[in-house]
């Protein structure tokens, strides 16, 4: 596989969006799937920060704002056999297909991203990117939702109740429902920050696991907590790690991210900041050293 996007590439790339925007859409929807049962534990890269906001990386506010930039760096980790697929907005999953990287690849889309970060109303997260019916019209092999809690924060209610009828939506399907459920909490400032409480974390996956009409597609995403054993016991549903925020020690989360997956409801890892952005610039090597993990549960 090809690890670079060359600049003649990238120039086609935006040719083609200018020029056939059918043929964009049909890239993806054609696009060979992976098929067969899925091994015992996935590992799955993640590119949808940009669509809600999201483009800082440690002290570098506009770290993700290079497209062409951000599809190499996709390349790279794609290039590593470990790695099964790619969870994005509907733009970076057509540039991948485009490029043809998603071959053979699992792939989820992103479903509620009107949360935009930083905003007064963060935690209204509205579904402003794929629904369930466009996610089964292009062979998509499920939907990802945001579900951030503050019970002081009225935008968690229908942030609540649009989850949970996307996740009887893609049940209905037989596609995987990606729940990230989260605590949240007011700063000094009045802005929206993460609530590091585990006890908090679990009634926030007790409340993900029971939306919708049925969890049997239902797979949660969560952070590896300090007391994850305690964490994972709220619920039976397969757990896939979550990488957060890049931090400037990956050895302190790779230890974290072990010992999650050593737990039998931990499925795998769904890591994208922390892999494609390392401290080190060494997107191979860090995503080798992830895979490796995942390979030890298969």
């Amino acid at each position: 596989m090809n690890l670079r996007v060359t600049d003649d590439q990238y120039a086609e790339l935006v040719e083609r969006r200018w020029r056939d925007p059918a043929g964009v859409a049909a890239a993806l929807a054609t696009r060979k799937r992976r098929t067969g049962p899925l091994p015992g534990s996935i590992f799955i890269v993640a590119a949808d920060h940009s669509s809600r906001g999201a483009l800082g990386i440690r002290d570098e506010p506009l770290a993700m704002a290079d497209r062409q930039s951000l599809l190499e760096r996709l390349a790279e980790a794609l290039a590593n056999p470990s790695v099964d697929g790619v969870l994005a907005s509907a733009d970076i999953l057509e540039d991948l297909a485009l490029l043809g990287l998603l071959e053979g690849r699992l792939a989820y889309g992103t479903m509620n991203r009107g949360g935009l970060m930083g905003a007064r109303w963060e935690l209204d997260d509205r579904f402003t990117a794929y629904d369930a019916a466009h996610i089964a019209s292009i062979g998509l092999d499920g939907g990802k939702m945001l579900l951030r809690i503050d019970d002081e924060d009225p935008g968690t209610i229908p942030t609540l109740e649009s989850c949970a009828r996307a996740v009887t939506e893609l049940a209905d399907r037989g596609l995987h429902a990606m729940v990230e459920p989260l605590p949240y909490r007011k700063n000094e400032h009045g802005g929206a920050v993460l609530d590091p409480s585990e006890e908090k974390l679990i009634r926030a996956m007790g409340v993900a696991s029971g939306l919708g009409a049925s969890a049997a597609y239902t797979w949660l995403k969560v952070p590896a907590s300090a007391d994850v054993e305690r964490v994972m016991r709220i619920s039976s549903l397969p757990a896939l790690i979550l990488g957060g925020a890049p931090g400037r020690d990956p050895a302190a989360a790779l230890a974290r991210w072990e010992r999650a997956l050593a737990l039998p409801t931990v499925r795998g890892l769904v890591v994208g900041r922390t892999l494609l952005y390392p401290v080190d610039g060494d997107v191979a090597r860090a995503v080798e050293t992830a895979g490796a993990l995942v390979e030890a549960r298969r």
